[in-house]
């Protein structure tokens, strides 16, 4: 089967991101987001890695994703008593265009949907999906308003509670990964780290991790095990409950972080780490999931976008140079699946306690299968179905 038109269902960073690239390699793709901004979640901030801003230079997506946010180039590591354990260049720090990048998701998601209207892909917004229809001559999707959008090949980029995935595996569920996750923003903390730098804290009680933008603004986070909190108190909590509940903890240790909590006013706010089981199927027909609704990982390696990212570069190429769709989806498969896969793996064992994070204490990213031959992957003018270019 051809594939003429393409459907994304969602819009932010893995669909968005394929659109793009979907766009750069001849496709026609539009977008339909359930929200009726660029997306949600947009409170929380996330770092971008090397690899991840290789993939957006190749859809020539750099220069929009650069223009929010700020860079970091190294990375400090402390442990509880406030030592000094490592500090290490942070992926291709000499490259400015590869620099990690960290900014707030919201700002990610309206970067990338600025982008992509600029180049006349159609996003839809307040599209909520209801169900997908796959037959012998497209896919139709219906959504919750009554309307629908038939395509050759539908790409279910809807995140981690995916309506797309539960209509092809319906038994997949996402599972908590072992910490509930805190995020701020303050600009009342002492400053206490140079520009472009992001310092990691072993805690005793907490992972904690906090950079400072140019203009002083203290981005920080934090990942303290437990049992899940319910979906109720996460969504009655309070900034000043989550500072109570926090502050304490990080007071053990000889460290910034609890006076860096302590001075955030209302920026805080907290999720439970969860990650899709591997082996969850991804593409039924003409419908294939992307990015965290396929393989949504504990943000423990900070990968989750970068790896979506990668997905929608390597979705375009295999559609682009496999000699069929079918081909196409199996190749995406093959070249994904190991990957991101590992990402889960190792993340949720770090989150579960099931082994020591040592790589990423000693500053060192923990390598992940096809990271040799991820850039020969990744450019543009490589060939992914012969390896040619």
């Amino acid at each position: 089967m051809g594939v003429a038109r393409i459907l994304v269902i969602g819009g932010g960073i893995a669909g968005t991101a394929a659109a793009l690239a979907l766009h750069k390699a001849g496709f026609e793709s539009s977008v339909h987001e359930a929200h009726p901004g660029s997306a949600e979640d947009l409170g929380a901030f996330l770092t971008l890695a090397s690899n991840g801003m290789r993939a957006l230079a190749q859809i020539d997506a750099s220069d929009a994703v650069r223009a929010v946010g700020f860079p970091l180039t190294s990375m400090r590591v402390l442990d509880d008593a406030g030592a000094e354990l490592a500090q290490v260049p942070l992926g291709e720090a000499a490259d400015s265009l590869l620099q990690y990048r960290c900014l707030r998701r919201g700002d990610l998601n309206a970067a990338l949907q600025t982008e992509a209207a600029r180049r006349g892909i159609v996003i839809r917004h307040g599209a909520r999906l209801a169900s997908v229809q796959d037959g012998p001559d497209g896919v139709t999707a219906h959504f919750t308003d009554g309307s629908t959008a038939t395509g050759d090949l539908l790409i279910g980029a809807d995140g981690l509670n995916s309506t797309v995935r539960r209509q092809i595996a319906p038994d997949a569920q996402p599972c908590y990964a072992g910490q509930r996750v805190f995020y701020g923003y303050t600009r009342a903390a002492a400053r206490s780290e140079p520009d472009a730098r992001i310092t990691m804290v072993r805690g005793s009680t907490a992972a904690f991790g906090h950079a400072v933008s140019p203009d002083g603004e203290t981005y920080w986070f934090a990942r303290v095990a437990g049992e899940p909190l319910p979906a109720d108190e996460i969504a009655d909590g309070s900034p000043a409950g989550w500072r109570e509940l926090l502050v304490p903890l990080l007071r053990k240790d000889a460290t910034p972080a609890a006076d860096i909590v302590a001075a955030t006013g209302d920026d805080v706010m907290v999720t439970n780490a969860t990650e899709i089981p591997a082996g969850t199927p991804w593409r039924s027909g003409r419908t294939l999931l992307v990015g965290d609704a396929a393989h949504a990982a504990s943000p423990v390696t900070g990968q989750g976008a970068s790896m979506a990212l990668e997905d929608a570069v390597v979705l375009a190429k295999s559609l682009r140079d496999a000699p069929d769709t079918e081909t196409a989806l199996r190749l995406y498969e093959e070249l994904r699946r190991p990957r991101v896969e590992h990402n889960i793996t190792v993340s949720g064992n770090i989150s579960r306690g099931v082994h020591s994070p040592s790589p990423a204490a000693r500053g060192t990213a923990v390598p992940r299968p096809g990271d040799d031959e991820l850039v020969r992957l990744l450019e543009w003018g490589v060939d992914v179905w012969t390896r040619s270019g």
